[in-house]
């Protein structure tokens, strides 16, 4: 009898809580507060973004819009759009593409995944490229490709130095053979500016994969990574099930890859505008404004 009368107390209690926290929240903006994924950390909104997205209690980097990007890696009105109104096609005739691109422009603002310009970065005069990953994951379709080209193609003509920020999960495809041919055409576009002589500086953040790591993402004279990125071409479990062997706990890390050799450094959020510019100083590319 003790034991029914434990469980119907028990039951009404955490009913009762359940109701609280369902007020509790109802009565608490969905925008004041911040969670960390990672460690669990509560913060309010306003000091996560002040502190640029990073989480104060574990240093996790959350992913950012291109347009924030931007705006705490170049100097203040200094960034210059390349190509804001180019529009993706279907090339395909994939279902339902056109509906599904307007609605994500109508939700993030974008004509596509990729933002690229012209601006200065601590003085120092760049091309910058930044892929959004709200837009189709940032998957790169012709547009992305193009976009991304035609930047490269303005730093070779003009001798300057590449920036761009990767976060992608590949190929689109909804575009097939269309989305698979920008591999080549980034590529071919790095090359040239690698042969002009000129400094090209990829910065990997989550999720960096797919068919951009397998091109101009790669393709960095030096490349840097946030911590605890994402980077790698196929999944882990594809690799696995190919492999028949387990892979290590931080396997496609932004560390292991460092490790490996495949990244150049891990750079932290706040510190990336003054890294990009000693790189810049180092190789002594970009003008300087005064």
């Amino acid at each position: 009898m003790l034991e029914d009368w434990f469980s119907v107390v028990k039951t009404r209690f955490n009913g009762a809580e359940a109701k609280g926290e369902e007020k509790a929240k109802s009565n608490v903006p969905s925008d004041l507060l911040y969670k960390c994924p990672r460690c669990g950390n509560v913060v309010f909104m306003e000091e996560f973004e002040n502190c640029k997205k990073v989480c104060s209690s574990c240093n996790y980097h959350s992913r950012l819009t291109a347009w924030e990007r931007i705006s705490i890696t170049v100097d203040k009105n200094s960034f210059c759009e390349f190509d804001k109104d180019m529009l993706s096609k279907n090339p395909i005739d994939f279902p339902a593409y056109d509906e599904k691109q307007k609605a994500l422009r109508d939700d993030t603002g974008l004509k596509d995944a990729v933002v690229t310009g012209v601006a200065t970065i601590r003085g120092y005069k760049t091309v910058i490229g930044v892929m959004d990953s709200r837009y189709m994951m940032a998957s790169m379709g012709s547009v992305v490709g193009e976009k991304i080209t035609r930047a490269i193609e303005y730093a070779t003509e003009n001798k300057l130095p590449v920036v761009i920020f990767t976060a992608s999960g590949g190929a689109r495809m909804q575009e097939g053979i269309v989305s698979l041919m920008q591999m080549a055409k980034t590529s071919g576009a790095v090359a040239r500016h690698n042969e002009a002589g000129l400094l090209y500086i990829t910065v990997m953040t989550d999720p960096t994969t797919g068919g951009v790591t397998a091109s101009f993402a790669s393709l960095g004279d030096i490349i840097i990574a946030e911590p605890k990125v994402l980077i790698g071409f196929a999944g882990r479990r594809v690799i696995e099930g190919t492999i028949k062997q387990r892979l290590p706990d931080d396997f496609q890390s932004s560390e292991f890859m460092l490790q490996a050799g495949f990244v150049d450094m891990i750079v932290e959020r706040n510190r990336m505008r003054r890294a990009l510019s000693h790189l810049f100083k180092l190789h002594n590319t970009g003008r300087v404004t005064k």
